[in-house]
């Protein structure tokens, strides 16, 4: 019997981590969105949150986006407000992100003070959004005005996702981030000599150590 492409050197297809995995199918109740569709559907849902906002992303830019008067402002003061009021929010990233996005966000304090938790793990690819644990975006758009149809036409990326409310996808998901988070896969990864800051070693320290955006190690040459 050949062995299957993919499968492990001993011939087993057990999984090294719990983010190595391909669940059976299974029917979901999904939406499709597409280009600016992202900005009314996602961004729409982020800003109505009232529990919680967990996003992760490759990149992460600056966001434009409209209030409720009409007017367009940067979402971080709308994030801003939603955290003063309670709301849980989380970015998980990979690259640094933007000055613009940088140079906002000194501007609000309640973020910088833990209002809003970043953490960078140079590993993260993945792009989604998970609302209030009830809603969950998954697709190929960073946090960025191009990838969420903020930006107008001819100046957005093309890009597709899907939004769900499935429980059993939201609850998957959700321990998969979580997962990453707290840095329950930093222990084997090869990036960690050039890591910016181990997530494991994060969650043991004190909890309101700061975050720091720096850029990572280089190895000095011998």
């Amino acid at each position: 019997m050949k062995k299957r492409r993919g499968a492990s050197r001993r011939g087993s297809a057990i999984a090294e981590s719990e983010l190595d995995l391909a669940l059976a199918a299974r029917a979901i109740s999904m939406e499709l969105v597409a280009g600016r569709g992202h900005y009314d559907r996602v961004l729409g849902a982020v800003l109505d949150a009232k529990v919680s906002i967990w996003i992760a992303s490759a990149n992460v830019k600056e966001l434009i986006v409209e209030d409720a008067r009409g007017t367009y402002g940067s979402v971080l003061k709308q994030l801003a407000a939603m955290a003063a009021r309670g709301v849980e929010l989380r970015l998980l990233h990979a690259e640094i992100p933007s000055r613009p996005f940088r140079a906002e966000l000194a501007q609000h304090t309640g973020l910088l003070g833990g209002g809003l938790a970043l953490r960078r793990c140079p590993r993260v690819h993945l792009k989604a959004v998970i609302v209030d644990g009830a809603l969950l975006y998954l697709g190929s758009a960073n946090w960025t005005g191009a990838g969420l149809g903020a930006k107008g036409s001819g100046r957005r990326n093309f890009e597709l996702g899907f939004v769900t409310d499935d429980g059993p996808l939201l609850d998957q998901i959700q321990g998969l981030y979580e997962r990453i988070w707290t840095g329950g896969e930093c222990a084997g990864c090869r990036l960690r000599e050039s890591c910016p800051g181990p997530l494991d070693e994060l969650e043991r320290a004190p909890a309101q150590a700061p975050v720091k955006l720096r850029k990572p190690r280089t190895r000095r040459r011998k």
